[in-house]
């Protein structure tokens, strides 16, 4: 059975599952670049290279998550399974709320670090996003320090995520990660 475009009340659609994986790889891989290129000195080949892939990378997220958002009101996830407790269900929806305000966060925060002295961003030499906030002085430390936590406490609540649906997947034995990946 194909998987449809849109949501149903049964199961995930093609674009849905198609964003979901695309924000998950993009989250952790930009996480884990974050990490890489702090430790990067002048004179290291990735010095430039590894900022702008980041933060190129970053833009393009947030113009995901924008369509991301907007698709969620066009198209509504699937019920809960009725296997699901309670207390599943609304620690689920906690989550789900709290990791698009995570991604946002880390998102604007991210923007504001390059925009605090007045220039834009590069997005892979395609645009440039400009600064919205111009030279703000003490800006650039604030967001960065609000980006870094963020950032911990997304990839924090994703893996729980992960691990609940593997919980879900090899405990439980129910679809909920099936349905993710086109099988439920």
């Amino acid at each position: 059975m194909a998987v449809p475009m849109k949501n149903s009340p049964e199961r995930f659609g093609w674009v849905t599952i198609l964003m979901h994986w695309i924000v998950a790889v993009a989250v952790f891989g930009l996480f884990g670049l974050g990490l890489y290129m702090v430790d990067l000195t002048y004179y290291d080949a990735w010095y430039r290279e590894a900022p702008h892939i980041h933060k190129s990378i970053g833009i393009l997220l947030f113009a995901l998550m924008l369509v991301r958002a907007f698709w969620s009101l066009l198209s509504p996830p699937p019920h809960s399974l009725p296997s699901h407790k309670r207390w599943e269900k609304v620690s689920a929806h906690a989550a789900h709320i709290l990791m698009y305000l995570l991604v946002f966060t880390v998102l604007v925060t991210g923007y504001l670090i390059p925009t605090a002295d007045g220039s834009g961003i590069d997005v892979f030499n395609w645009f440039t996003v400009p600064s919205i906030t111009g030279q703000q002085k003490g800006l650039e430390d604030v967001a960065g320090s609000i980006h870094y936590w963020a950032a911990w406490a997304l990839v924090v609540l994703a893996a729980v995520h992960a691990l609940g649906a593997v919980k879900h997947h090899v405990i439980d034995r129910d679809a909920t990660l099936k349905r993710m990946l086109g099988q439920g």
